[in-house]
């Protein structure tokens, strides 16, 4: 018997320490050998108590077209969200100026 999901993987988005439980869940169902079109390939990303899902069908050429397109670009968009997240946290944790003049000052009166 062939597996029902080709790729199937839950993640939670936080340490298991906060509690909160979102989740990423990325299901691909088998089309087993090719045989079967009409499967489940859904990507549901949860928070709290929001959830989205996002289906990716496969049933047509020109869907299964839609679908790799749909999530190449959910990947471009989340990897400059990234890069945007990850300069406003640089951002967030370097010293400002003022602070850096306290400090220089505080170390020649040392």
């Amino acid at each position: 018997m062939k597996p029902r999901f080709s790729f199937r993987k839950r993640v939670f988005l936080n340490p298991i320490s906060t509690g909160q439980t979102s989740y990423i869940l990325a299901e691909v169902e088998s089309s087993r050998s090719g045989e079967y079109k009409w499967g489940h390939c859904m990507l549901t990303i949860a928070d709290c108590r929001r959830r989205i899902q996002l289906e990716f069908f496969l049933g047509t050429r020109q869907t299964r077209r839609i679908s790799l397109r749909k999530i190449d670009l959910l990947i471009s968009v989340l990897t400059k969200f990234r890069a945007a997240l990850a300069k406003e946290i640089a951002l967030l944790e370097k010293p400002t100026q003022p602070e850096k003049t306290k400090r220089r000052q505080t170390d020649a009166n040392d």
